[in-house]
């Protein structure tokens, strides 16, 4: 790596990607800039976490997506042709009026989409990760003429799809600058992110010890039954969040309806939403074993509590 290379890491609040970052330091990374894409969908926690690092560890930039054109353009449509293609004023009007910008990148994109990503259509690192740090971080280093070297937090043993990527791959040219991504943590473990964080003195994002195995939106869509019940027993808040927006994104919807985990119509023809999901789980729950009294008490995955 060269002195004229910028080193950008981009940073989550997650083990991995603050691994990556202490790696980065470790190695005297020249230019070295930290970049977090704030999604608008992550916990009071994760927002804290980050202030510890750009205190403790190396500044962060903070970069957002913001969809206020898209959403005009789409309110735009409505008006002029949502009357011919049969919808009612009155669904047209709720439609116009949920479609103002909240200046939150998650639910403004799903504003924006009318409806929510799903893991078909995760669109939703895409545009508001991505995207939004090539747009607002890689470009303008690139067009200034810096080769850019973007440091990634992602390891190969979280899914079949990461395993099946390579350390460093050139991935643009732009106007004779070149922009790399680099996978320095890609055959660690968990484990190995956690000592890199107890090498240099920094503790890891705390919601590590409330039971959430992985660190970035809360909820994600993806998170599994087991992390979902943990929030809704730790942080039924952010339940009652998702719930404000999935009526806000139905009203901005065509068919009217719009749920943040992806389900199908039941025999009355509604889709099921946060609450009715969040009831079910824990109904299953205590139907296969005994109901524990909720406790605060550290629940890691990842032992962290020993």
């Amino acid at each position: 790596m060269e002195d004229m290379d910028y080193n950008v890491v981009s940073v989550s609040g997650g083990k991995d990607s603050t691994a990556v970052l202490l790696l980065a330091l470790e190695r005297n990374a020249p230019n070295l800039k930290a970049v977090f894409a704030d999604t608008g969908n992550e916990h009071p926690i994760t927002y804290d976490y980050l202030e510890y690092l750009d205190k403790k560890v190396h500044p962060i930039t903070i970069v957002k997506a913001d969809f206020t054109e898209d959403l005009n353009r789409r309110s735009d449509y409505i008006q002029n042709h949502w009357l011919e293609e049969g919808k009612s004023q009155y669904e047209i009007d709720k439609a116009v009026e949920a479609l103002k910008p909240t200046g939150n990148p998650f639910l403004d994109l799903c504003l924006y989409k009318g409806r929510f990503p799903s893991p078909r259509a995760a669109f939703c690192t895409k545009m508001l990760k991505k995207e939004v740090i090539d747009q607002q971080v890689f470009s303008p280093l690139l067009t200034e003429g810096y080769d850019v070297n973007s440091w990634v937090g992602v390891r190969a043993d979280e899914s079949p799809r990461r395993a099946a990527l390579k350390v460093s791959e050139f991935a643009k040219d732009l106007k004779g600058s070149k922009l790399w991504i680099y996978r320095p943590v890609l055959k660690w473990t968990a484990q190995d992110c956690f000592n890199l964080h107890k090498k240099h003195g920094i503790e890891p994002n705390p919601l590590y010890k409330m039971g959430m195995s992985r660190v970035g939106c809360m909820p994600c869509m993806q998170c599994r039954k087991t992390e979902l019940l943990e929030i809704s027993k730790r942080f039924p808040e952010e339940f009652e969040r998702i719930k404000n927006w999935e009526e806000r994104v139905s009203n901005a919807s065509k068919r009217g309806s719009a749920t943040f985990f992806p389900a199908k119509a039941d025999e009355l023809g509604k889709y099921p939403k946060i609450d009715t999901v969040i009831s079910n789980l824990k109904y299953k729950q205590s139907y296969e074993f005994q109901e524990e009294l909720f406790e605060p008490m550290c629940s890691s995955v990842y032992g962290l509590c020993e």
